[in-house]
């Protein structure tokens, strides 16, 4: 049902005084995706209005932490879009081995799932000892799993069936370690990944880039946001990099559209051209 008048005016507010009080800046996230997360917030709490949430959030740590968790998608797996990580692994690695070092920023990397699926490319492609990866979150909650690497033993099946859609090179089983508890990452592939703090809508550049890897984050922005984001991603990147972006997104019509070439359409695998002034 669509919000009143009213009720985005309490949205608004709620926006900006996170802004202010809390330094997280929500106010050009897509309003309906938006709108249903802060549903979820006045059910839990059993609130009835928008504008009930802002002493709540803004004075109660566990309240603003239950939030942020809500806020961030999580929703990721094991080499998802197999295609992807095949034209990846085809396309674009053969290129990067052309560099004597290659510093790749995963942006957005929630709980690590498609950062150690890029790791895993790497190595199987003997390239791993020479890359660096930034794998970023704004969610510290995300950024803890991630860093341990420990996934249900439940979606194993999943993962490995992605794997061996995505141009395997051995078995899946290769890396992780099983127990009751779950399926631990071998440690060799977290010996490159740095994690760490790191919020899109406010934060600066990571430079000199050779790849950034940010896919279905962007499908929950504005279209104001996606530019600032995508203007960020390109000053990060450096020339020749290659951009990759998840299966819904797309650099037409944005604002950055002319400082790139399209390496593989249907996999939003994108490479920055040498000469971008046009772009600015």
């Amino acid at each position: 049902m669509e919000s009143t008048q009213t009720e985005q005016y309490e949205i608004d507010l709620l926006l900006e005084a996170i802004y202010r009080e809390k330094g997280y800046d929500f106010r050009q996230y897509a309003r309906a995706s938006l709108v249903r997360r802060l549903n979820l917030q006045l059910k839990r709490h059993g609130l009835t209005h928008y504008s009930e949430l802002i002493p709540l959030l803004l004075h109660t740590d566990i309240a603003f932490e239950s939030f942020l968790k809500e806020m961030s998608i999580t929703v990721t797996d094991m080499f998802r879009d197999p295609l992807f990580y095949k034209q990846f692994r085809e396309l674009v690695v053969p290129k990067l081995k052309s560099w004597p070092f290659v510093k790749i920023w995963c942006a957005g990397c929630a709980t690590g799932e498609e950062v150690y699926s890029l790791a895993i490319v790497l190595k199987e492609e003997n390239f791993y000892d020479r890359c660096q990866i930034y794998a970023t979150d704004y969610n510290n909650n995300s950024l803890h799993i991630a860093k341990e690497g420990i996934y249900p033993l439940a979606k194993l099946k999943q993962y490995s069936e992605n794997y061996n859609k995505s141009g395997a090179r051995s078995s899946f089983a290769d890396y992780y370690h099983a127990n009751y508890n779950g399926a631990k990452i071998t440690e060799s592939l977290k010996k490159k990944i740095v994690f760490s703090h790191h919020n899109l809508v406010r934060d600066s550049i990571f430079g000199e880039m050779n790849v950034v890897f940010c896919r279905n984050v962007m499908i929950y922005f504005n279209k104001d946001l996606q530019n600032r984001v995508l203007s960020l991603f390109t000053e990060s990147l450096c020339h020749g990099g290659f951009l990759c972006l998840g299966t819904k997104e797309t650099l037409q019509f944005s604002c950055v559209a002319k400082a790139f070439e399209v390496v593989a359409d249907q996999e939003k695998i994108f490479k920055k051209a040498y000469r971008t002034e046009a772009w600015r």
